[in-house]
């Protein structure tokens, strides 16, 4: 069966209601199980569990072969600029502290393949207490709607030293949250641009990034977007 991401999660969500499930982690070497009070793994597992849980509901999906490379899964094995999911999680306890994307190696992907874009975010909040973990919450969002602005530059981003790294979320679920999401992908590029001029590494080099990403996203959609 072939599901688009918002059909993904209202089958896991409405129908299997995996929210408020709750597991354990055990680890079994010939004759001794421990259970597994570490959240190293947690990630991990969920999206190991994920993967064989659309395999028994006969959801059509590919795995991508390389595990450090995005996405996680396409749902769409026949055109693989359609269906693209990854999958993140984090402790509810502590909030979302995963990366989007890597700046860098992000900014660079739209160049040539600006579909990236429209990908989906499927996100597990779990909760650990010793071994057992269960699921708080589970969004499925666009990048556009986890990334925020910041104090420092127009999107959200990991910096050491003067050295942006990776691009980190918003607090999207919160009301308090000083920075809100993006509303659109046309906002989300516009501060990815403007990002790129304000950091000293990229805005000699900026020049027509904006234009291209542009003008490849409509080779590959038909769509032409208006980003100021």
């Amino acid at each position: 069966m072939k599901l688009t991401a918002q059909e993904l999660f209202s089958k896991l969500v409405d129908e299997y209601k995996i929210i408020g499930e709750t597991g354990v982690i055990n680890f079994t070497l010939k004759n001794l199980t421990i259970s597994v009070e570490t959240k190293d793994t947690v990630g991990n597992l969920l999206q190991e569990w994920l993967k064989s849980w659309l395999v028994q509901m006969g959801v059509e999906f590919e795995e991508n072969k390389n595990t450090q490379k995005f996405p996680d899964f396409y749902l769409d094995k026949t055109n693989k600029k359609f269906g693209l999911l990854e999958v993140k999680s984090f402790d509810w306890d502590r909030g979302p502290g995963f990366d989007l994307a890597n700046f860098d190696s992000y900014c660079n992907s739209l160049l040539t393949d600006a579909y990236r874009i429209d990908s989906d975010y499927l996100i597990f909040a779990y909760q650990m207490k010793g071994s057992a973990i269960s699921i708080k919450n589970v969004w499925m969002k666009k990048i556009w709607e986890l990334a925020c602005p910041s104090s420092t530059y127009p999107v959200k981003v990991q910096e050491k030293k003067n050295v942006i790294y990776n691009l980190r979320p918003a607090t999207w679920y919160s009301e308090r949250t000083q920075f809100k999401p993006f509303v659109t992908k046309e906002e989300f590029l516009s501060a990815l641009n403007e990002t790129r001029y304000q950091y000293p590494q990229t805005r000699h080099t900026n020049g027509h990034w904006l234009k291209n990403v542009l003008k490849n996203y409509q080779q590959h959609t038909g769509v032409l977007l208006d980003v100021k």
